[in-house]
C-alpha cells in the first residue's frame, strides 16, 4: 500500500489516460500519471519530494511557460491567474508532499514533468473553485504543459534545481575555505618539515600548508561556479525534438526573459534547440568540476590524516578534535574518522562522475532518455560535499591544533635543513653533514655547530621561520 505525506480520506476520484482509468486519492493534488510513475518506480528510496529545490524549479519553469503563452494571447486571464498563484506557491516551498516519484524512472523525465502538470493544474482548480480532476477546466497538458515537451521542461527544471544546490554548496565551501584561511593566519609562525615523496625536503610553516588547502580550494570553486553557468542555458520553446513544433512564434524568446524575471539569474536561450535538446554536456562538465574538488578534498584529508598520525609513532604534527573512541578492541584510541568521512565522500563523488558520463555518452538521436541518472548522480554528489565542507569544517578544521615543539625538533633533526644552509657553507659541506647524520643519527643542527661551520646565533637566524620559508638572504 502507498504511503503518502498527506493527510487522506480513503475517498478517491477516476481519472483517465492512454492506459485507462485509475482511482486517485481524492485530496491528491497530482493525477493519475503521477500514480502510474509512483506505481512502476520504486527504485532508489529517493524522491521529488525530498528536494524542495526541483519543486521550486518547476514551479518556475511553468510559470514562465503560462505568462509566455498568455502574452500570445493563447490563455484566458482567469487560467493564467490560477496557474501563476499555484506556481508561486511552489516556488514559496508549498506542496512538496504532492510530488512523491522517484527520482529515478524511465521515460526520460515524463513521469516528474506530468506530476508537476497534475499538481499545478489541480491547485489551479482549486482557487479557479473547482473540484481536482475537473480538467475541462484546466489541463494539465492543454493548459499547464502548453507549448512544452517533457524533452524542454524537464530538463531546464533540473537545471535550475542543481544550480540551486550548487548555491548552497558554494556557501558551505566559502565557510571552509574561510576556516583555512583563519588557521594559516593562526599557524603562520610555526615551522615544520615540509615532505616530497614522503621523504624530508625542506622547511615551511603550518600556516603555509593550510593556507594552500585554503587556495586549492578556492582554485576549484572557481571553475565549478563556471560549469554551472551552463544549467542557465536553457531550451523551453524546442518543444519534442527542438523543431518547437506545438509552440507559437516567439514563445522561446518570451519564455526565456520571463524566467530570467523570475529567477533573478542570467538566463539564456540556447542557440539550437535540436543540438541542446540532446545535449547534456553542462552536466557532465560540472561533474567533472566536482570530481576535481573532490580529489583535490580528498588530497587534503589525506594530508590531515598523516600529519594528525600517532600519537606516539606517527607524524603527530596536528592534533585532530577526537571525536570517538577508536576501537572496540585498544583502548585510547582515537581515529580521524571526520578525514575519513570526508575522503569516503569524494570517492562516491569521484564514482558518480563515472556513472553520468556513461549516461551522457547514452544519448541517441534527438535525445538523450538517462538524463534521470545523471540528475540523481549530481544530487547525490552535490548534497553529500555540501554536509561534508560544513562537517569538515565544524568538527575538525576550527578545532585543530599543533604540536609545535614536535613539529621544531623533527626540522632540527631533518637531513633536509642542510639545504636551507647551502648557500652559508656551500654544497660540499651540506652533503658532508647529510651523510654523517645518515650514519651516526645525529642531528644536522648539532653536527654544523660542531664542526663549526656556523655559529649558534648564525644558524638560529638561518632557521628562524621567517626565513625558511620564502626566498630571503640572511645577512651573518
Amino acid at each position: 500500500m502507498i504511503q503518502y505525506k498527506f493527510q487522506t480520506s480513503g475517498k478517491t476520484r477516476s481519472e483517465h489516460d492512454l492506459l485507462g482509468n485509475k482511482d486517485v486519492p481524492q485530496e491528491a493534488l497530482f493525477g493519475v500519471q503521477t500514480l502510474r510513475c509512483i506505481e512502476n518506480f520504486d527504485i532508489s528510496n529517493c524522491h521529488m519530494c525530498d528536494y524542495p529545490e526541483f519543486v521550486k524549479a518547476f514551479g518556475m519553469v511553468k510559470k514562465g511557460a503560462i505568462l509566455a503563452n498568455h502574452k500570445l494571447g493563447l490563455v484566458s486571464d482567469e487560467i493564467k491567474n490560477a496557474i501563476v498563484k499555484a506556481c508561486d506557491e511552489l516556488i514559496e516551498g508549498k506542496h512538496i508532499e504532492h510530488f512523491p516519484i522517484d527520482m529515478m524512472q524511465g521515460g526520460a523525465g515524463t513521469s516528474a514533468n506530468m506530476n508537476a502538470n497534475e499538481v499545478i493544474a489541480n491547485r489551479a482548480l482549486e482557487i479557479m473553485g473547482k473540484q481536482h480532476g475537473e480538467y475541462q477546466y484546466c489541463h494539465p497538458n492543454d493548459h499547464v504543459n502548453m507549448a512544452q515537451s517533457t524533452n524542454d521542461a524537464y530538463p531546464v527544471a533540473m537545471h535550475f534545481g542543481v544550480y540551486m544546490m550548487h548555491q548552497e554548496a558554494m556557501a558551505a565551501l566559502d565557510r571552509l575555505v574561510k576556516a583555512f584561511e583563519e588557521k594559516s593566519r593562526e599557524f603562520a609562525g610555526y615551522i615544520k618539515m615540509g615532505r616530497t615523496q614522503l621523504q624530508d625536503a625542506v622547511p615551511m610553516t603550518m600556516g603555509q600548508t593550510f593556507g594552500a588547502f585554503a587556495d586549492a580550494m578556492k582554485h576549484e570553486r572557481e571553475k565549478l561556479d563556471r560549469a554551472a553557468q551552463d544549467f542557465l542555458i536553457i531550451n523551453m520553446g524546442a518543444t519534442a525534438i527542438g523543431t518547437g513544433i506545438t509552440a507559437e512564434p516567439g514563445y522561446a524568446e518570451y519564455c526565456t526573459e520571463f524566467l530570467k524575471d523570475i529567477t533573478k539569474w542570467d538566463v539564456s536561450m540556447a542557440e539550437n534547440f535540436v543540438e541542446a535538446t540532446h545535449d547534456t554536456s553542462c552536466f557532465t562538465t560540472y561533474s567533472a568540476a566536482l570530481k576535481q574538488l573532490a580529489i583535490r578534498l580528498s588530497k587534503i584529508c589525506n594530508d590531515l590524516r598523516l600529519m594528525g598520525s600517532g600519537p606516539r609513532t606517527g607524524l603527530a604534527e596536528l592534533n585532530l578534535p577526537p571525536k570517538q573512541p577508536g576501537s572496540s578492541i585498544m583502548p585510547g584510541k582515537v581515529n580521524p574518522v571526520i578525514p575519513e568521512v570526508v575522503n569516503q565522500v569524494c570517492f562516491k563523488v569521484i564514482g558518480n562522475d563515472v556513472t553520468i558520463s556513461i549516461a551522457s555518452e547514452a544519448a541517441q538521436l534527438e535525445l538523450n532518455v538517462m538524463e534521470p541518472v545523471m540528475v540523481e548522480s549530481i544530487v547525490e554528489s552535490v548534497k553529500w560535499l555540501t554536509r561534508a565542507f560544513d562537517t569538515l569544517r565544524i568538527e575538525c578544521i576550527e578545532g585543530v591544533t599543533v604540536n609545535v615543539d614536535r613539529c621544531r625538533a623533527m626540522v632540527e633533526n631533518s637531513i633536509g635543513i642542510v639545504t636551507a644552509l647551502k648557500p652559508y657553507i656551500g654544497y660540499s659541506k651540506c652533503s658532508e653533514v647529510a651523510k654523517e647524520a645518515l650514519a651516526t643519527g645525529g642531528s644536522v643542527y648539532q653536527l654544523v655547530l660542531d664542526k663549526k661551520y656556523l655559529t649558534k646565533e648564525q644558524l638560529d637566524k638561518i632557521l628562524d621561520p621567517k626565513n625558511m620559508v620564502k626566498p630571503t638572504v640572511v645577512e651573518l
